[in-house]
């Protein structure tokens, strides 16, 4: 897909301040984590979106070392094989933007080096989301945070993604009160090997054999687990605390009450999310529908009429967040409720960070 380049003015962002070395026009950019189901995701968008960069250099652990991924290519880098380095400390000289997405602990272990050689570090993983001084970013809702960052700016969480793209328009009318959200979470957020399980899984099913259950708490084949992620003391999952925490964050608003309830589904790609949403002032359907026509990067699918709406089985691949089902919800005042549906692999997680790139680097983009 191609980029729609705009200027950073129609977002409405800052420009970085003079202390802050800015970004060159075409950076180095670095994938860690690139064997991974979101490092191959890095490397797809990197090129539908024919990113701006002289150099792309590829990390992972140091049994992948040494092998070749192949890049379809992009702006000055051709498309060919790279080989694969083993991401050290000392592997981020002269790397202007890392994308990160290998896991929390290797995020924690990498960050001094990324910092010392002066290195952008965009990390998929929950390892900073919290911390004050990290910025936590989509850029169609908050672009601005992205340039108060010291080093480190994170990914959200991809179920809050999703939801907070559909919700910040909505925001900004009426003001959002309280959430209520249950996720129908795809297979492949748990990683490749999820996605190679529920193939597994499906194929023993139908076959009559015995299942072998490995990447989730139980069979995800013709079955929905309301598990992601351990178990809190106040009986809800990190998952749902996730989202609960990173929406407020995001949005910028502490009053905003979430309730959330996270279910892992025998879906391959694309989450999908009903939401209830209560508002502070009033909001007609009609004005609702408005300001999701005019968001950036979303797209309404809704015309009951016609049995449209969005489902994850045909939207795999795609950059946009949907929306569909949109209506009143009568049980609560300035009640709303809709149905948002993403590639969590693409929006949730790739596409996002690169989208945070470039935006520091001056081309936010429409997808």
């Amino acid at each position: 897909m191609q980029a729609h380049h705009s200027t950073s003015e129609q977002h409405n962002v800052k420009q970085p301040s003079a202390a802050r070395k800015p970004l060159p026009a075409f950076p180095s950019i670095a994938v860690v984590g690139a064997t991974g189901a979101v490092g191959h995701e890095f490397l797809e968008v990197l090129s539908d979106l024919d990113v701006p960069m002289r150099e792309l250099r590829l990390f992972a652990s140091e049994r992948s070392a040494g092998k070749t991924m192949h890049f379809k290519g992009a702006s000055q880098v051709p498309a060919g094989d790279i080989v694969i380095e083993a991401a050290r400390d000392d592997a981020f000289a002269g790397v202007d933007i890392a994308l990160f997405s290998a896991g929390a602990s290797v995020s924690k272990a990498l960050r001094a080096a990324c910092q010392k050689s002066g290195t952008l570090m965009i990390d998929n993983s929950s390892a900073f989301r919290m911390e004050p001084d990290v910025p936590l970013v989509v850029p169609e809702v908050n672009p601005q945070d992205a340039f108060a960052h010291t080093g480190v700016i994170a990914n959200p969480n991809c179920s809050t993604i999703q939801m907070v793209v559909a919700l910040a328009p909505l925001h900004k009318r009426a003001g959002i009160e309280r959430i209520v959200v249950s996720t129908y979470q795809a297979a492949s957020g748990a990683g490749a090997p999820a996605m190679d399980e529920l193939y597994q899984q499906t194929r023993a099913y139908l076959n009559h054999e015995e299942l072998h259950v490995q990447a989730f708490q139980h069979q995800i084949a013709f079955n929905c687990i309301p598990h992601i992620d351990v178990f809190l003391p106040d009986g809800s999952t990190k998952e749902e605390w996730k989202m609960v925490q990173e929406t407020k964050k995001i949005m910028g608003d502490q009053s905003i009450r979430v309730a959330a309830t996270c279910v892992r589904v025998p879906v391959l790609r694309c989450h999908g999310e009903a939401v209830s949403v209560q508002f502070k002032r009033p909001l007609s359907v009609e004005d609702a529908r408005a300001a999701l026509q005019a968001a950036p990067n979303v797209q309404l699918m809704d015309d009951p009429a016609h049995n449209t709406y969005p489902m994850p089985g045909l939207l795999a691949g795609t950059n946009k967040t949907y929306v569909g089902r949109l209506r009143a919800d009568a049980s609560v005042e300035h009640g709303l409720q809709m149905w948002v549906v993403a590639d969590q692999i693409r929006k949730g997680a790739a596409l996002n960070a690169v989208q945070i790139a470039l935006l520091l680097m001056g081309k936010p983009i429409t997808v």
